[in-house]
């Protein structure tokens, strides 16, 4: 089992959030392919957007639903600063998570998250678990707890 993968069951379990990882044959490396492994709707992806904080020099999640795209202007307005591109380098050293497979939750630091609130439309939504083949099933509501996210309107 992948570091990663046991960070993500780790933090799930510390949370005690009883989910399922799951392994899927095919990549979840996109929304579109996850959300074909999982059998849902694509919005029901809780995909991990990752920016890099151009005052803080720190990463910033952005959770989106699948099918949405994260507006740069207004994340920047959400995030109070410029953002700009986060390296693979710059992401696996912050969240431990490379490019693909960035969960929202067992990351190596502490994260400044937002929430699409689209994904609240939804009983349940799916999130990557650290790897590009492994994903969790979780309501969005305790995403939403379990990130410490704020939600806010940041997508196109």
């Amino acid at each position: 089992m992948s570091k990663s993968l046991k960070r993500v069951k780790a933090a799930l379990e510390a949370a005690q959030e009883p989910v399922e990882v799951l392994e899927m044959s095919e990549t979840t490396r996109t929304a579109e392919d996850a959300a074909r492994a999982a059998g849902c709707e694509v919005d029901q992806i809780a995909k991990s957007i990752i920016f890099r904080g151009e005052e803080s020099g720190h990463v910033l999640l952005f959770l989106t639903a699948g099918g949405n795209r994260v507006d740069a202007a207004k994340a920047s307005a959400v995030a109070g600063q410029p953002l700009g591109k986060a390296d693979a380098t710059l992401i696996r050293e912050e969240t431990g998570f490379a490019i693909g497979g960035v969960a929202p939750v067992g990351h190596l630091r502490p994260i400044t998250a937002y929430f699409d609130p689209r994904l609240l439309d939804f009983a349940q939504v799916w999130a990557a678990a650290g790897t590009p083949r492994h994903i969790f099933a979780i309501s969005p509501q305790r995403l939403l707890a379990l990130t410490g996210a704020t939600v806010a309107d940041f997508t196109l």
